[in-house]
């Protein structure tokens, strides 16, 4: 099992949730965050003084899924989040070792 991590920009957040239901993605968690990369920010104009915006709104995703739907749920989320400019977000892979739902002791994929 595998769990993905991607940042994304807000408004693309349905977009991307509908793409991975359409992929059998039965779950997923959400969390509102900040952060920056190559847009280092921008600068913002309020009551006429000028300040820096360090962080910007992001949203990021988390799923878990089987080994074999790792490249169909990458694919999907690129699809989805994608606009083309600076900032689209980033997917991130990483290994599971173990999954355990609380409600009925089941683990591994069926946790899942």
């Amino acid at each position: 099992m595998k769990k993905i991590e991607a940042v994304i920009k807000p408004f693309k957040l349905d977009e991307v949730r509908e793409a991975l239901s359409e992929i059998g993605v039965s779950g997923l968690t959400v969390t509102e965050v900040k952060g920056f990369g190559r847009q280092k920010g921008h600068t913002e104009l309020y009551r006429g003084a000028e300040y820096v915006v360090d962080f910007l709104p992001k949203v990021k995703i988390e799923i878990v899924v089987p080994d074999g739907s790792v490249d169909a749920a990458i694919e999907s989320i690129i699809k989805a989040a994608h606009t083309g400019k600076i900032g689209d977000g980033k997917i991130f892979v990483t290994n599971v070792e173990q999954v355990v739902r609380i409600r009925t002791g089941e683990t591994g994929e069926e946790a899942v």
